[in-house]
């Protein structure tokens, strides 16, 4: 990857950072104090997305595989996804607070089509120019860089709309801004420099599915371990959010505290999971991870004080940091060469399936047996979680083997 294309690359990284820090961070406490909805409304808020992602991802790989340049198709549909912000901004005018909560959700519903083709083709613009030599450090110092701006930028938000948790006007500029850095995401896409796929010549098409991935223990194995552990962090996504707005009273300030404390946690210990991993492996070290974010739902309920709880979100940074680079990281590495574009694909429409099913189930759970019992529960399935890992690194570790 040129030197010019790594630039606009960050440029555009950071537009899209700031783009969905002003947008998605704030959609819960929208929903609960502007628009009243419940809690299974807030955990559709967590839901909807990955299921539009897992209706569209064949449909969106099928599309850019048919396209000569991906950053027009990328640009255009970041553009169409960026325009919803405008959808909310107006939709505090529709007559009811019942009506207003469900078109939100129908907006959030739309806007992860195109977020989908979005997605995955900027994957593909930005990794394919990457050589793959440079892939590991590149994206290693891209993510410290895109975290520090997410930082400073849930900073500045925090501190602006300090007072303004029930301000509906405040929301509205908010979401008008995030529509602004929006723009300037699409035209930054535009200003790669992409050779066109498939060399400018006839198509080649190529099969929708290689089923023999499954023939290789190793990936199968990743894949069980790695789709119980999203299933047992994402359930707690919608629990997180009703628990701070609804029973400790977080405001817009406190909320952008905890993603402040977090990501700067992240950014100072990204290098000493990368390192870690290096010295022992990638599956040993994410056991640790894992370990770690089972405490956090079971630290989170044993006080309501927002002090208490911000260091308990700052402490649950420096465990995410690791998952996030070591589950990507071990996806690659238990993924077969031949076929790795197949390997990643399958694994993002299966979690997918679990990233709406399992908010859903920890709505369920917390309606069921009440906030505190939720959690605990989901501490128990984060514990599993690790102990099916350590089971996979004991059974298989880095060697790999196939079914026959």
């Amino acid at each position: 990857m040129r030197p010019y294309n790594e630039k606009i690359s960050i440029y555009y990284g950071m537009a899209s950072t700031i783009a969905m820090n002003f947008s998605n961070n704030f959609f819960p406490i929208f929903a609960i104090t502007i628009l009243s909805a419940t809690n299974y409304q807030v955990g559709l808020i967590s839901s909807l997305p990955p299921l539009v992602a897992l209706l569209m991802t064949i449909p969106a790989a099928m599309l850019l595989n048919r396209a000569h340049e991906h950053k027009k198709l990328v640009a255009m549909s970041v553009l169409l996804a960026r325009l919803m912000f405008l959808l909310i901004v107006m939709l505090v005018y529709l007559p009811s607070e019942s009506m207003q909560a469900w078109a939100f959700l129908a907006i959030i519903a739309l806007m992860s089509v195109p977020n989908t083709v979005a997605n995955i083709g900027s994957q593909t613009l930005i990794s394919g120019m990457i050589d793959e030599s440079r892939r590991g450090q590149f994206f290693s110092d891209r993510n410290r860089l895109l975290t520090m701006v997410g930082l400073v930028s849930t900073l500045i938000i925090g501190m602006v709309m300090k007072d303004e948790s029930d301000n509906v006007t405040a929301y509205q500029i908010l979401f008008a801004m995030a529509f602004g850095f929006g723009l300037l995401e699409a035209f930054l896409l535009m200003k790669h420099d992409e050779a066109p796929a498939h060399g400018g010549g006839p198509l080649v098409k190529k099969k929708l599915m290689d089923w023999s991935i499954f023939k290789h223990a190793n990936y199968v194995w990743f894949l069980v371990a790695a789709l119980f552990f999203n299933f047992a962090w994402q359930m707690a996504w919608g629990i997180f959010n009703i628990y701070h707005v609804r029973v400790v009273g977080a405001t817009i300030f406190w909320i952008s505290m905890f993603s402040v404390g977090n990501m700067l946690m992240q950014i100072l210990t990204f290098p000493l999971w990368k390192k870690w991993a290096e010295r022992k492996s990638n599956v040993r070290v994410f056991v640790w991870a894992a370990i770690g974010m089972a405490s956090t739902p079971f630290l989170t309920v044993l006080s309501t004080n927002l002090y208490y709880l911000t260091l308990v979100q700052t402490m649950s940074g420096f465990f995410l940091s690791g998952v996030v680079l070591l589950l990507f990281n071990l996806l690659l590495e238990q993924s077969p060469e031949e076929s790795r574009t197949y390997c990643i694909t399958t694994y993002n429409v299966l979690l997918a399936f679990m990233a709406f099913l399992a908010p859903q189930i920890g709505i369920w759970m917390l309606n069921s047996w009440g906030v505190e019992t939720a959690m605990y529960l989901n501490s128990g399935l984060r514990l599993l979680s690790a102990a099916l890992f350590y089971a996979v690194y004991v059974r298989y570790g880095r060697t790999p083997k196939t079914i026959t």
